[in-house]
């Protein structure tokens, strides 16, 4: 049957809220594909990024598959995104269900909706998105009228403390997971499958994790003892897909324009994907593992499709570390030849220090303003960067650093975080020695004062299928101490002190970040305490309360440290051991060890294999892409067998 558009009844409330553009949808390249496309054999789609339009619009997972889906005949993708609390207050006085952007039809009503996380600060926001659709909270409360609620992105790689409120989690690359369950799902159709059925042979292919076919039982001390299927037919791990050749999925191809101002205001290619660094704390340069480039030639196709579908004068060459591309002087190169004399110039995310060259900079900078460089040594002292393997000397940080003033830039960023693993107070009190060496090497070089660099500080929560996924957490207080200290010591220092800009995140989001990544499903019952409580919006510092967050705990008689800042050891089952990333804990356990020995790791590219897991040789499927050309193999990873 037709869905009627919503929109009538919203447009009434929009002139009582802010930024009500954000609302009406019809952005360049979008799409609105009729509902009845293909009958009842048509799969709907309805992708969530679970923040701010501003936030979620420029997500390239939520654009990729919107695009990639509604190329498919009998597939229908629209968007949506969190609603502001003003909008959502009246939207529940006037009886105005969740909707989506597109054709601003009801959430309900669809099939599948797909939420894409990259925090779990964003979980808040899913509850919220539920309750206005109309969508029971709970899994086990869903009837056959109401839509698959599905998890994926990188906070979906531990997925327990949602289980409650989740349908499936998709772990990995989303490209043929989505294709891959709109084929079940329009057999599922087609078969008069009932939502158990349906849900059951998702988890069938083993790539596709239901939590309703697994129970948690735990230990008396509350560790868990195991995590154990309760259906015969689905496999004790799931695993994560990868994509291999990237070439063979160009997305997007058309990529929205938004038309209220957003985080990013570019046209971005992603140009490799995965990170072999080996950055203990990095979960996502861990979990996309192995590196995967897109070639030049597809990069080059891709900026100029980009470009013309876009009107964008930015190009974002995206990826965890994008100077690490093994042709990127090429690529930079290339680019900046084909659009010099126009006004289109290229961007890259912050650059490891011992990735950067002033050629690199200079050719990024040929077409546009020169803009300010980031610098990420993560840890203050040299001993730490052991730690964490993140093997930058002070002195190749000043040395790079002051090239780049040399050649021209008088604005820098460093970014580091607080809380790491045998971290002391003077490890974090070394960032104020170095800015200031970086100060006055800039000086030095430039003949001028008018040299600056801002330190940014972010607090270290330990993450799943990561080396650090068995570390303690620095508590709140301790991080807040030594915030202190290292504001107090870099204005301590007179001549150097109006130069060094600093900004800093405080240790209580950490804290509920950290319950929350390592978390296992108890957790849902605190979650869905803040949100009765008004908890929303929670990775935005006006709405987020920490208050809240622990008198949930209380209510729900949770010990916030027992998840937080207790140490785990070698043999506790964690919450996600069931769900393969493709990592050997072993090997985890063993990069953990090395950690605190403060032994680092080379980057894996180019040297022989550390043998992490990634990467067997047997255990392989066939991939086959959009185009129907055969791929390279999918690793995967053998389950137990008990």
């Amino acid at each position: 049957m037709p869905v009627e558009s919503l929109f009538p009844r919203l447009e009434k409330l929009l002139p009582q809220v802010s930024k009500p553009i954000q609302y009406v949808g019809g952005e360049l390249n979008s799409t609105v594909k009729d509902w009845d496309d293909a009958g009842d054999l048509t799969v709907r789609w309805c992708l969530m990024y679970p923040d701010a339009y501003e936030v979620g619009l420029p997500n390239q997972g939520v654009m990729i598959l919107y695009e990639l889906l509604n190329e498919q005949p009998g597939v229908l993708a629209e968007r949506t995104y969190s609603v502001w609390p003003d909008l959502a207050k009246l939207m529940r006085e006037a009886g105005v269900p969740a909707f989506s952007i597109d054709a601003h039809r009801p959430v309900r009503a669809f099939d599948v909706l797909g939420i894409s996380f990259s925090t779990e600060l964003g979980y808040t926001n899913m509850l919220e998105a539920l309750d206005l659709a109309g969508i029971p909270l709970h899994a086990k409360d869903r009837t056959e009228d109401d839509p698959i609620v599905l998890a994926g992105g990188h906070a979906a790689f531990n997925p327990e403390p949602i289980a409650t409120f989740i349908d499936a989690a998709v772990l990995g690359d989303g490209e043929q997971a989505v294709l891959e369950m709109t084929a079940i799902l329009q057999r599922a159709k087609r078969e008069g499958l009932n939502r158990q059925d349906t849900l059951l042979e998702l988890a069938k292919t083993g790539g596709v994790y239901v939590p309703r076919f697994y129970d948690v039982e735990y230990l008396e001390d509350g560790r868990i003892a195991r995590v154990v299927p309760n259906h015969p037919d689905v496999p004790w791990r799931v695993h994560k897909r990868t994509v291999m050749d990237l070439d063979e999925w160009p997305y997007p191809k058309q990529p929205l324009v938004p038309l209220a101002e957003t985080v990013h205001e570019r046209m971005s290619v992603e140009i490799f994907r995965g990170c072999t660094r080996g950055c203990r704390f990095c979960q996502a340069g861990m979990i996309t593992r192995p590196v995967r480039e897109r070639s030049i030639t597809g990069i080059g196709e891709m900026v100029k499709a980009g470009l013309e579908a876009t009107g964008y004068e930015e190009v974002g060459l995206l990826s965890l570390s994008s100077a690490d591309h093994s042709e990127i002087g090429a690529i930079a190169k290339g680019l900046a030849d084909r659009y010099e004399g126009t006004q289109t110039s290229l961007s890259l995310p912050s650059t490891r220090v011992d990735a950067f060259n002033i050629d690199l900079a200079q050719e990024l900078s040929r077409n546009g303003r020169r803009s300010g460089l980031t610098f990420a040594p993560e840890g203050g002292s040299e001993r730490l960067r052991k730690v964490i393997n993140k093997m930058v000397s002070k002195q190749d940080l000043v040395d790079t650093v002051t090239a780049a003033y040399g050649a021209g830039w008088r604005q820098v960023k460093l970014y580091f975080m607080c809380g790491l693993p045998t971290e002391t107070d003077e490890d974090v009190l070394e960032i104020a020695q170095m800015a200031r060496e970086v100060i006055r090497a800039g000086r030095q070089v430039t003949g001028t004062r008018d040299v600056k660099c801002t330190v940014s500080i972010g607090g270290f929560v330990p993450k799943a299928h990561t080396p650090f996924q068995w570390a303690a957490q620095a508590d709140p207080e301790t991080i807040d101490r030594r915030l202190r200290l290292l504001k107090d010591a870099i204005r301590d220092d007179k001549s150097t002190a109006k130069a060094i800009g600093y900004r800093y995140h405080d240790g209580q989001p950490g804290q509920v970040e950290g319950l929350l990544s390592r978390g296992d499903r108890r957790i849902g019952a605190v979650l869905e305490e803040v949100w009765r409580q008004g908890g929303m919006f929670d990775g935005w510092s006006e709405h987020f309360s920490y208050d809240r967050w622990m008198a949930a705990c209380q209510t729900t008689g949770i010990d916030v440290a027992w998840y937080t800042t207790r140490e785990r050891d070698e043999l506790e089952v964690l919450p996600w051991d069931h769900l393969d990333s493709g990592l050997d804990k072993e090997w985890l356990w063993s990069d953990w060890q090395e950690a605190l020995a403060e032994v680092d790791l080379d980057d894996c590219r180019w040297i022989p294999c550390f043998d992490c897991g990634v990467c067997p040789q047997m255990g392989t499927e066939i991939q086959i892409g959009p185009t129907g050309k055969t791929l390279l193999p999918l690793t995967v990873v053998s389950a137990p067998a008990g």
